[in-house]
This record gives C-alpha cells, structure tokens and sequence, in this order.
C-alpha cells in the first residue's frame, strides 16, 4: 500500500519539495469584494470563501483521462474545458504518488472508492468524513454514515477528521493543543445550497479551526482537508498559493 501522505518524507525536505512550506498565506487586497474574504477569529485570520451552488459548479479533479493526478493548478484548471477558473483548493489527503487515499468522484465517476482509515495520520483521527454534492445540495457526513446510505454524488472526496459532527467538535480536539498548522477545510449550509472553504492564513490547532466553522459560519458538520500543504488559487484576489505537488483539487468554475 503506498505511503500516506500526510507525514512529509525528510528527503523530499532535504532536497526542496516543499518549497511553499513556511511561505506565508498570501493577503486578500483590502477592500476586496468577491466570493472570499477575511475574517478574524480568536486572533486568527481565515479566508472564508462562500460558493453558491446556484452561481458556480464544483468539480473535483483527481486524475486525468490516462488515470495520472493532475498535481498542479494549472492542470486542472486547463481540464476545464476552457470554464473560467474562480477558485481552485487542495481537498482531501493522498499517498505520495498524489492519488487519493479515500473516496474520489470525479464527474460522476468513482475514482477511488471509500476507505474506514487505519494508521495513526489525521486521516485515520475517526470519524473521518465526505464532502460531497449530490442532486444539487452539498453535505459534509461520517464515512461510516455515508457507507450506511445509498448516494450517487456527482463528487465526492473523503478526508479526516470531522472537524464538527452534529455541531460538537472531534472527541480527540484539545483546546489549547500546541500542534498548530495552516489548515484548510470545508462545510455546507445547512440547505445545502452554498459551499464554505476555509483556510487559515496563520498556523492554528484543530480546536479553533473547528470552533471558527461552528461559531463563525454556523455549520454542524465539517471537514478537515489538510494542515501541511493547505494551498489555494484565488485569481479575482491575487492568491497563487501552493504547497508542492497537489492530490485531489476542487475547481470553482461559473455555471
């Protein structure tokens, strides 16, 4: 079984892999007007980008038709089709050769069916969890929950932990935790209708980043998706953010 890659191999350090590792999270304009903006919280400042499913389609880009990821912005957004990019983040962990650990459905297609997670990385925190989209709505559920019920997303992409379940933050979050990162993750309203990506612009532990999805944005259920290579293209706000070769990406494109 490849390696999970959510512990960074020294020699891919050692040689400049991850050359966006302790580059700073870019700064929206001031002033800036658009689907992201900042927001402070608990000292922390976040971009918050809010994706109303009834303006914009959301693609997840995994592997390209000869089955390879795609690994940078620039590949999946030019497997658009030309669909003019508005936002492009990291979502969801992967072995080292940047195909997802978990469940990925792109377009429709399954990808890579749904793993239960075992090890000790992030992803194996249970319960672990899906974001997906199916007949228009965006839900973000248990793995286990999800396994339990019949779905046919159009996407999908599996990640770990849960940041909130049914509004309670992960049993194993501890407040106050020193093991701080640059997190990214994801949420739905509670209709459905409107993705929340979410990346933190400074180092921050799992209890905050999940207290910001549930006091900040009001949502029950939440995902984590990375806290080492957290990345995002925002073009509309000058961020071209990326640390190192990508696994699964969401795409923002106009409908």
């Amino acid at each position: 079984m490849p390696t999970l890659f959510s512990i960074w191999p020294l020699s891919l350090m050692a040689a400049g892999g991850l050359f966006g590792l302790f580059s700073a999270v870019p700064q929206l304009p001031a002033g800036h007007d658009g689907l992201c903006r900042t927001e402070r919280f608990k000292g922390i400042d976040y971009i918050r980008c809010d994706v109303p499913l009834s303006r914009y389609r959301l693609s997840l880009r995994a592997e390209d038709a000869d089955g390879k990821p795609y690994e940078t912005f620039e590949q999946a957004a030019q497997s658009m089709g030309g669909a003019a990019v508005r936002l492009i983040m990291n979502a969801g962990m992967y072995h080292e050769d940047r195909r997802p650990v978990g469940l990925a459905v792109q377009d429709g297609h399954e990808v890579h069916p749904a793993v239960s997670g075992t090890g000790s990385g992030n992803f194996s925190m249970k319960p672990n969890g899906i974001f997906y989209i199916e007949d228009g709505r965006a839900h973000v559920a248990e793995t286990s929950r999800y396994r339990g019920e019949h779905h046919r997303p159009e996407l999908a992409t599996q990640s770990g932990p849960m940041l909130l379940i049914d509004g309670h933050l992960h049993p194993r979050f501890i407040e106050g935790s020193d093991s701080r990162y640059v997190r990214n993750g994801v949420c739905a309203s509670h209709d459905g209708r409107t993705v929340h990506l979410v990346l933190s612009r400074a180092p921050v532990n799992f209890w905050d980043f999940a207290s910001f999805f549930r006091d900040e944005i009001g949502c029950r259920n939440a995902l984590f998706f990375d806290g080492h290579v957290s990345s995002l293209f925002y073009p509309a706000g000058g961020i071209d953010y990326r640390q190192d070769r990508l696994g699964p990406m969401l795409v923002v494109t106009d409908r």
